[in-house]
């Protein structure tokens, strides 16, 4: 059945992750657009001070201190917003968090602690939007992939194994609520690399300080994305060229891939400034002194402000979108053919 959603500045928004990144740049690009908010994120005070720069412009916000991998702590979320508004247009999964490391290095109990967190948070919030939603008339579900959903990135092993797990349930949700025709969009959403405070978040097991691989991308990009997905049905969107061309990549020369990521993402994903003695991280609480903070500012990468693959993507009918991706699979393999030029030398 077909889904009608409404316009942004007439909807109720659940954001998780809403604190830093891009849930905060969501959140306030949202509230620039008339959303009603509400907002969630384990630190309760980054989220007072937010909801506060937020209603100083005319917002809507209610706020929700709470750990998506705690499925009570997602109740209270949904509980909040039907007290507060009545219903839920549109949920957001965004919380995430990551490590660095060899996946043999990495502890255990961090390795849950993510999987906690990525994947059984999506799961809870997934759950709670489609119950509350399906009491109200449907909605949009846009969960925060990345484009280690459809390839796995050494060093970020487990974050990888997480971000394909999201996309597994989401596409098996997808179609069960297509089977039973209920009127809800399953949106899943896959950036390339962000700016964002994710690198300093994570849990970091090598000698220097992590760092994203080229290219970056803005939050804004990813915002967008959002925001337009909650008013267009989409299925999914690659948010950056960089994350279709991985993705086709893999699906078509996977070996050439791994010799590729071999290459250079070891080197790519540490920075040259070794590890700060004492380094906090938001693995298994908030860290308060990156809080409000939607970018990291990474002087050693140049950051793309747009991608005119994910403008094109996001408009386009079903036959641009093929041509869309056929343009990323070319791109993919002559940057393939260079490699392997560079690996026989």
């Amino acid at each position: 059945m077909s889904v009608k959603l409404r316009n942004i500045n007439e909807q109720v928004m659940v954001i998780t992750g809403a604190s830093s990144g891009i849930g905060l740049t969501t959140a306030r690009m949202a509230a620039e657009a008339g959303a009603k908010l509400v907002l969630a994120a384990r630190n309760g005070d980054a989220l007072d001070q937010l909801a506060s720069e937020l209603r100083r412009q005319g917002c809507q916000v209610a706020t929700v201190a709470a750990d998506v991998g705690k499925q009570a702590d997602v109740e209270r979320i949904g509980q909040t917003a039907m007290e507060r508004f009545g219903r839920i247009d549109t949920w957001v999964n965004n919380a995430g968090v990551g490590t660095f490391g060899r996946l043999e290095e990495v502890a255990l109990e961090d390795h849950v602690r993510l999987f906690q967190t990525n994947f059984w948070g999506v799961v809870h919030g997934s759950l709670e939007a489609v119950k509350r939603m399906k009491l109200r008339g449907g909605g949009a579900l846009i969960n925060v992939g990345s484009e280690v959903s459809d390839r796995a990135a050494p060093l970020q092993g487990m974050y990888s194994a997480s971000k394909h797990a999201v996309k597994a349930f989401t596409d098996a949700l997808r179609m069960e609520l297509e089977k039973e025709e209920a009127p809800i969009s399953v949106t899943l959403v896959k950036p390339a690399a962000i700016d964002t405070m994710f690198a300093l978040h994570a849990k970091n097991y090598m000698d220097k300080e992590a760092a994203l691989p080229p290219p970056v991308y803005a939050p804004e990009i990813v915002a967008k994305a959002i925001l337009y997905c909650a008013q267009h049905p989409k299925r999914d969107i690659f948010v950056g060229g960089a994350s279709k061309m991985i993705s086709s990549g893999n699906a078509y020369m996977p070996r050439m891939l791994d010799r590729f990521m071999n290459a250079s993402m070891f080197r790519q994903q540490k920075s040259t400034f070794d590890k700060a003695p004492g380094r906090r991280d938001a693995l298994h609480a908030p860290d308060p002194s990156q809080a409000l903070r939607q970018r990291q500012g990474m002087s050693d990468r140049h950051v793309a402000e747009s991608s005119a693959h994910t403008a094109l993507a996001l408009r386009s009918k079903p036959l641009t979108a093929v041509l869309l991706g056929g343009s990323a699979l070319v791109g993919a393999l002559f940057a393939a053919r260079g490699l392997s030029r560079r690996l026989a030398r």
